[in-house]
């Protein structure tokens, strides 16, 4: 009977077993099946941009430069903009304090130099140079950010307060450089080099005027 019993158990066993593969083998193409629905799914709802660009480009305009860039600014600044500040500020006021960093540089454009401002009187130069201009007055957009920024409890967020206090920082940085002195640094500058250079082409003196 003991025998008869452990039999009996393990035709059982094998046949659920059996059976059970048979189940697993059925449903595998449905998993499968219900796998790949969801992938397609998930692409569906949270797709990759594919990016396509325009094979025309358009340039529309190229220019020849030839500045002299003589001096350059690394300027840091901390900029606070706020609106609908008083006694419901707390409800309605947006505040922000923004560090920026900028660079400024500054130097001569030589293609306003035309042959009428170079003259040579014995063996000395005589040359009329343009004006020191600022040709670049940015901000470091990797070094910049928004070091806080709060709003009352009813104010919506206001997109354009950056882009405002960006620009803001930008006039201020070339403003910086300018009251530091920065026309008449670059001035000298390409003074003293242009003197060096018309020195090695072999003219004894160089006067700028």
């Amino acid at each position: 009977m003991v025998i008869l019993a452990a039999v009996a158990i393990w035709y059982l066993g094998t046949a659920i077993n059996k059976t059970t593969n048979t189940i697993s083998n059925a449903l595998s193409p449905l998993q499968h099946a219900n796998d790949a629905l969801g992938t397609q799914v998930a692409d569906f709802l949270h797709p990759t941009p594919t990016i396509i660009p325009d094979p025309i480009t358009i340039i529309h305009e190229v220019r020849s430069l030839a500045r002299l860039e003589t001096i350059q600014y690394s300027v840091e600044q901390v900029i606070s903009a706020e609106s609908n500040q008083g006694t419901f500020g707390w409800l309605f006021g947006q505040k922000m304090l923004f560090v920026a960093h900028g660079i400024v540089i500054a130097g001569i454009d030589m293609q306003k130099i035309s042959p009428t401002d170079m003259r040579l009187e014995g063996n000395v130069l005589h040359v009329k140079l343009p004006e020191a201009e600022i040709f670049i007055a940015t901000l470091d957009n990797e070094k910049s950010y928004v070091y806080d920024y709060e709003r009352g409890v009813f104010s919506p967020v206001d997109p354009n307060l950056e882009t405002t206090v960006r620009q803001a920082a930008e006039a201020r940085i070339y403003q910086a450089a300018i009251d530091d002195g920065a026309l008449e640094n670059a001035q000298r500058n390409a003074e003293s080099f242009l003197d060096r250079f018309f020195r090695a082409l072999g003219y004894l003196d160089v006067i700028f005027e």
